[in-house]
């Protein structure tokens, strides 16, 4: 047989566009109510709108809506109104009113907005609803005796946006993204801040000298210090309750020095306002709190709206259809049995172990192991949760409860309960423990000098103060913090969403970089699909596409992808049949049509890992007129990148769970095939990860699916690859989006620039540390003098580190 296009020549069309989501209408075209639609479900959604008069929705802009999900079936959503569900996922009830606030990842633009809050319109059960956007949610308010909560997320999935709802949301372990509370400290601080400076501008300028001058001095100092105090024990309280935890495990963190200097400026201030002697530094105490939380907010405000932290019970339905005495009911996944029997359709994710009933089942495997294709199981075999379900409905009988299935044993490896972020092993906590100690050093001998030489405890413990004053680690501190935050943000805009700022620099220190294949540096719904053998006509095609639209297989949906030109027929197929894992036939009026493996078709020969393609069969009439070679997409990215990483002196290697494929053209990009590894499963990603740390190396691990869980969290970076950041993906300490592979290079590039920049600031600290100390230990610096200058420098190293990291982000990210 010899290769040969698609189709014999081509053919010119017009291409309509979906009224309601913009889609191109490639399959067929529902024309209705003088508009055109792509499908039922956008034509449902514009009836639902105009029924309820809000086609003011397609005046928008943007107003790209979306379909209805085709997972959809009546009876998914019944399991919000078991009794043991709803109290988890509500926000509040009262017994008249109720109100849910759900994820929403399918809004994306202010048309989207306007019509989530326009609920109360779709229904009379909806009293209110309020978006939010930046984190994707939506809150409802709803009478629950006049709609149930499985039909208000029935009327969201109808119109386009199925809230997302995972285990974790029922088991109520979903916590606060970012603390609300250092918002409240902060505002607390810079209120005290700014009216200490004001109530000590007489004393900056030495002014008034009379009784009635000095009485007031009395008052402001007062005055004073009931500001200072609710800033320093609860506005600074998360620095000293830090540095005492390090204290107790005998080791000085970064939060240490802080607190001392804060300690000894506090208690300083005291002596001299109580004794009158002098005026005290509430002013500098006040504004290096305000200046420290005003970084540390920053840093959490900046990846508040991305959720990180997913386990497998994020991916694991909330429910399950059990069949009890031949009735079906919904039964929470976490109250299954040993023994239960478990009904799983058309792409559902198997939540627990199983022994499957039916006859026959395709099991896809792709989520836990990475194998693109499905696998037959017969009547008896064990099914291992995390496969999904391809066909029609099977029955299984409950093994192992979801807690002790094979999925969850990812999450009982070591690799989980180690913690990555070592605060004590940062740049800034080691240079400041340095600095500290030496600062401590120069503080002593300067009072131990001037006490002996000069005999003055007065000027003793003022010089004293002034060194500890002028040379506090704050501005160290907010080197760090301010840099490394709004490094964040900056990583943000390029569309690289890193966890926290200790990820950075670990990104920054990486010689390694692992890559898994299926669905990283593979695009998960395309590939590259030929036809090799006679050619087809124009009916054969039409012929082809309609039988293969009528199967959920992944080859045979490809096979629909890889035909767009051609027009679905609505001809009714007779004595259609369907075989999992051999194919499908159907007569096509007096011709019968077989798609499917070689035997299928009535081929006797091997089709096994012999090819580096999966192989589609075609059959007309008894005729064998080729085979369809379905082969992985690569993401086009992906050369670019390896490219640049091994240019820049990566080491570089691949692990996949799939079959051994496109070896020659991966040994190119990689270096050799000794650095691909196949069929590899979990714990194998795993334990090489672990043997690669052993040697020495640091590795970033790049993957996407569950079974690079382990991988993602045992390595120094694990990357996520997602094609949409609103998909959740597994526990990792950053998320990048699919089409920006290429600039991985660039990143890591990046965050290497940061941390030069935090080592600048920090010369500059000390530039500024080592004229003040000059100046503190002869005694020619007063501390209030010290007081001044110390926000100044904070204020420099802020607006340096803002600007000199937004230079290097766009040198760094520069085509």
């Amino acid at each position: 047989m010899k290769e040969s296009t698609l189709a014999p020549e081509p053919v010119v069309q017009e291409i309509h566009t979906c009224y309601h989501c913009g889609e191109p209408c490639r399959d067929e075209i529902l024309p209705h109510d003088s508009h055109e639609f792509c499908c039922e479900g956008c034509k449902l959604v514009y009836d639902v709108l105009k029924e309820n008069d809000l086609c003011q929705y397609y005046a928008f802009d943007d107003a790209k809506g979306n379909s209805p999900e085709s997972t959809y079936y009546q009876g998914k959503f019944d399991y919000l109104d078991l009794p043991d569900v709803q109290p988890k996922l509500l926000e509040f009830t009262d017994g008249r009113q109720s109100r849910i606030n759900w994820l929403v990842p399918k809004m994306h633009c202010s048309s989207c907005i306007w019509l989530l809050e326009k609920l109360d319109h779709l229904h009379p059960g909806v009293s209110g609803s309020v978006v939010n956007f930046p984190e994707k949610k939506v809150r409802v308010s709803f009478y629950p005796d006049k709609i149930k909560l499985s039909e208000l997320a029935e009327l969201l999935t109808k119109i386009g946006y199925e809230p997302y709802i995972s285990l974790n949301d029922v088991e109520g372990k979903a916590g606060n993204k970012w603390n609300r509370t250092r918002l409240y400290k902060m505002g607390i601080a810079g209120f005290s801040f700014a009216n200490i400076m004001m109530l000590s501008l007489p004393e900056y300028f030495h002014l008034g000298q009379t009784s009635e001058d000095q009485n007031l001095r009395v008052l402001f100092s007062a005055l004073n210090v009931v500001l200072a105090l609710p800033v320093f024990f609860y506005s600074a309280s998360d620095f000293f309750v830090s540095a005492w935890k390090a204290l107790r495990g005998r080791y000085l963190n970064i939060d240490a020095p802080i607190s001392l200097a804060l300690w000894s400026v506090f208690l300083t201030s005291l002596y001299q306002i109580l004794s009158e002697t002098g005026p005290g530094y509430l002013d500098s105490l006040t504004g290096s709190i305000f200046f420290l939380l005003i970084g540390r907010y920053f840093q959490d405000r900046t990846y508040a709206s991305i959720s990180f932290d997913r386990d497998y019970k994020s991916y694991f339905p909330v429910a399950v259809a059990v069949l009890k005495e031949g009735v079906e009911t919904r039964l929470p996944i976490t109250d299954l049995r040993p023994g239960d029997h478990m009904i799983v359709r058309n792409r559902e994710l198997i939540p627990a172990d199983a022994v499957l009933v039916s006859p026959q089942a395709m099991i896809d495997y792709s989520f836990v192991s990475g194998e693109a294709e499905p696998v037959e199981r017969r009547k008896g075999d064990t099914i291992y949760a995390g496969g999904r379900q391809s066909g029609t409905a099977v029955e299984m009988e409950v093994l192992r409860r979801v807690s002790q299935s094979y999925l969850t044993q990812l999450w009982n490896n070591d690799a989980f309960t180690r913690k990555k972020e070592d605060e004590n092993q940062t740049l800034a906590a080691r240079f400041n423990r340095y600095f500290s100690s030496i600062v401590l050093v120069i503080a002593t001998l300067t009072f131990t000098y001037w006490m002996y030489t000069e005999e003055s405890f007065a000027l003793a413990f003022t010089s004293f103060t002034a060194v500890l004053i002028v040379a506090c680690p704050c501005a160290l501190t907010l080197s760090a913090t301010f840099t490394n935050g709004n490094m964040l943000s900056l990583f943000g805009k390029y569309r690289f969403y890193l966890k926290n700022a200790f990820a950075i620099e670990r990104l920054a220190k990486i010689d390694t970089v692992v890559f898994d294949k299926t669905g990283t540096i593979t695009l998960a719904s395309e590939a590259e699909v030929t036809f090799e053998g006679e050619p087809l006509s124009a009916d054969e095609q039409v012929m082809i596409k309609t039988l293969a639209a009528q199967s959920s297989h992944p080859l045979s949906r490809l096979l629909v992808q890889c035909l767009p030109e051609v027009t679905l027929s609505r001809r009714v197929l007779s004595d259609f049949e369907e075989i999992e894992g051999a194919g499908t036939r159907a007569l096509w009026g007096r011709y019968q049509v077989q798609l499917g493996s070689a035997r299928w078709v009535g081929i006797d020969t091997f089709d096994g890992d012999s090819h580096n393609a999966s192989r589609v069969y075609v059959s007309v009439d008894g005729l064998v007129r080729g085979f369809f070679s379905i082969r992985s997409k690569y993401r086009p990215e992906l050369a670019q990148s390896v490219v640049s990483l091994r240019e820049d002196g990566y080491n570089l290697y691949l692990l996949s769970g799939d079959k051994p494929t496109d070896q020659s053209y991966l040994s190119t990009l990689f270096g050799s095939t000794s650095r691909l590894f196949f069929r590899q499963h979990p714990d194998e990603k795993l334990a090489f990860i672990q043997k690669m740390q052993k040697d020495g190396k640091r590795v970033l691990m790049v993957g996407d699916g569950l079974n690079d869980a382990g991988a993602l969290r045992q390595s120094e970076v694990g990357l996520a690859v997602s094609d949409d950041v609103n998909n959740f993906s597994p526990a990792c300490d950053a998320i990048i989006e699919g089409e920006r592979l290429a600039d991985l290079p660039r990143y890591i590039r990046m965050a290497r620039a940061g941390q030069r920049v935090i080592k600048l600031s920090f010369a500059l600290s000390l530039v500024y540390n080592i004229i003040g100390l000059t100046f503190a230990v002869t005694g020619n610096l007063t501390p209030v003098l010290a007081a001044i200058l110390m926000p100044v420098s904070s204020i420099i190293i802020v607006l340096f580190t803002t600007g000199a990291t937004n230079l290097a982000a766009r040198k760094c990210m520069k085509k």
